[in-house]
């Protein structure tokens, strides 16, 4: 017998890491590096900051819908993407509201829609008119706006959807790990409440009473709060058991050296953002100094986490999903930033006069490109199930 055992755990030693084969000689699912789904959204983010065209961002509102829809887990994390896009119509509705209301004026070329009531303003607040007349282009182009900004707060609901936030905690240096895991915490604290009030809700209904009003508002508020609370003493209790918040040693030199290295390197990071966002600033000022504060950056956080002394169970593997999941939006960013193939005036129509915009062809394929995520990553496991025979 212990010859059997030790014979299991020398197989078990030997396997490669990863997920084992089944019968069927497949490979059994797991999920995607949590990495690669946020390089993944943010190069698509990225990308969105480069063009003003409503096509594209229609196109990669269409694009993240199908990714998340093909690729989301039953995690009570990955059911919040569709509130990202209530606050995306949100952000739209707000910008077209101050635009008509905050009024810029017409010109005789525009397409008059309606009128608001003027309310004169003293001299101070000069050059801004609150109400009057409101035109087509005014409206369309607010709009316009408002959705670059609701693409972008969609492709990070894409990636909170995806990613495993739990698992995206593990990756993080060791010097930034109480960061981590205040955010880890934050972002799934909404999806937990959201299952407290659903759960009550149902026991409610199980039940012979009926109230409305405020007595039905108190009778799910305090079980919903009780119930967030026993959730904060499992978690504590959790963090506690894994040694959360154990330090290990570090000199007072070493703590000076990493803040030296640390501000240096968003000092860096800061002036090459500038050097790349105006074209009259220095060479040194953009890639240069961006490259360097990066390298400071990295020093910074490899020597302040040598004070966190922590061990990682299985820890997720990178292979050839994740590559080609993070590629896929790196070059959708690159090939909308490189303006090549295509006129870069055709990334921001304008509205004045008004006319159609056109669809160019490269920006249309950078994005079906960062699409291939849905069929390139890992299927979740409930997916799978369903398929088998």
């Amino acid at each position: 017998m212990i010859a059997v055992a030790r014979t299991t755990v020398e197989a078990a030693s030997a396997a490669p890491f990863g997920p084992a084969p089944d019968r069927g000689g497949r490979r059994l699912p797991r999920t995607l590096h949590p990495v690669a789904w946020w390089v993944w959204a943010l190069s698509l983010a990225t990308a969105v900051s480069r063009t003003n065209n409503p096509l594209l961002l229609f196109l990669v509102l269409a694009v993240l819908g199908y990714v998340v829809t093909a690729r989301r887990t039953e995690a009570p994390w990955a059911r919040g993407f569709k509130y990202y896009l209530y606050l995306a119509l949100t952000v739209v509705t707000i910008r077209v509201v101050f635009r008509a209301v905050f009024a810029t004026g017409i010109t005789p070329h525009d397409h008059f829609l309606f009128s608001l009531p003027h309310i004169p303003t003293p001299d101070w607040y000069a050059g801004i008119k609150i109400g009057g007349p409101v035109s087509l282009e005014a409206l369309l182009s607010a709009a316009t706006d408002g959705l670059r900004l609701a693409c972008m707060l969609c492709c990070i609901g894409a990636a909170n959807t995806l990613a495993n936030p739990k698992r995206a905690l593990r990756v993080l240096p060791g010097a930034l790990y109480e960061l981590g895991v205040a955010v880890t915490v934050a972002i799934s604290v909404a999806p937990q409440l959201v299952q407290s009030v659903q759960r009550v809700a149902r026991a409610k209904k199980l039940r012979a009473g009926r109230t409305k009003g405020m007595k039905a508002l108190r009778g799910i508020v305090i079980p919903v709060l009780e119930d967030a609370l026993e959730r904060s003493l499992r978690l504590a209790a959790a963090m506690d058991s894994r040694g959360y918040g154990r330090a290990g040693t570090a000199t007072r030199r070493s703590r000076r050296i990493t803040g030296a290295l640390m501000l240096l390197g968003m000092c860096g990071l800061c002036a090459g953002a500038y050097g790349l966002l105006d074209a009259t600033a220095p060479a040194f000022l953009g890639l240069p100094a961006m490259s360097a504060g990066a390298v400071l950056c990295v020093a910074g956080l490899r020597l302040g986490g040598r004070r966190v002394t922590r061990t990682t169970y299985r820890p997720d593997p990178w292979r050839l999903p994740e590559w080609a999941v993070a590629g896929s939006g790196v070059v959708s960013a690159v090939l909308l930033f490189s303006n090549l193939g295509y006129d870069p005036a055709q990334l921001n129509p304008t509205f004045y006069p008004l006319t159609w915009p056109g669809l160019p062809l490269v920006p249309t394929a950078a994005i079906l490109l960062a699409g291939t995520a849905g069929f390139l990553a890992p299927p979740p496991s409930s997916a799978q199930r369903a398929e088998a025979p």
